[in-house]
């Protein structure tokens, strides 16, 4: 059995994360969130403990550890800004880290992440879960089969509709979740390059707070 702990707990996808700990067998010992409407707990973790403050959080995990209750997971929910500096706590604490997409809104934190794993000798591991997606495992296969030589001509388009909520929240500030490229169409770009390869080209045509388009060459495909 394996320890977690959980970062943004009252968080929209919390829940999914909750669930799967459970349903492997996990422990949840402690969460965190600055809103206290938590009471998904009881369903799942009623022992664990709750914080409001991330001082008393990382107080608290620290005395555990001595008391030889490491976490072997820290499952991040919180907002995309945070994402750098709740990951970073998860290493130095000596944990994998499970993170919510995007895993940074920089690139070039990245690489600093990339240090602090290898300094920690931990991993960060990003959900992408269109990845495990039947309709795509199946359509990467018949790509990864076809002509070598190949290139595919795509059209994607995404659409979808969020209610005034979204701009007033987190989610519309662009500084904070990194715009709806970054927050809504990641899982399109992951998908676009885990079956036709990296990214040779890469133009913005348009960028606004409710829509994004462009063009990418990737190795096997124009999109």
């Amino acid at each position: 059995m394996k320890n977690f702990l959980l970062i943004g707990a009252a968080g929209y996808i919390a829940p999914r994360h909750l669930k799967a700990i459970k349903e492997t067998g996990n422990s949840l010992i402690a969460a965190l969130d600055p809103y206290d409407g938590v009471g998904i707990l009881d369903s799942y973790f009623p022992e664990a403990d709750f914080f409001t403050e991330f001082e008393r959080f990382d107080r608290h995990v620290d005395k555990l550890r001595r008391k030889g209750i490491k976490p072997d997971y820290v499952s991040i929910c919180s907002p995309n800004f945070l994402h750098d500096s709740h990951i970073r706590f998860g290493l130095r604490t000596g944990a994998d880290v499970i993170c919510e997409k995007p895993v940074v809104l920089n690139p070039w934190n990245v690489e600093a992440l990339r240090e602090i794993e290898k300094e920690s000798g931990r991993n960060i591991y990003n959900i992408l879960q269109l990845r495990l997606h039947p309709g795509i495992v199946e359509l990467k296969n018949k790509i990864d089969k076809g002509d070598p030589g190949k290139i595919y001509d795509i059209d994607l388009a995404y659409i979808t509709s969020r209610g005034h909520w979204y701009y007033t929240s987190w989610k519309g500030d662009i500084t904070k979740s990194g715009g709806v490229a970054t927050n809504i169409g990641i899982h399109f770009f992951d998908m676009l390059t885990w079956i036709f390869g990296e990214i040779r080209e890469n133009i913005v045509h348009l960028h606004e707070h409710d829509r994004a388009a462009g063009f990418m060459q990737l190795d096997k495909a124009r999109v």
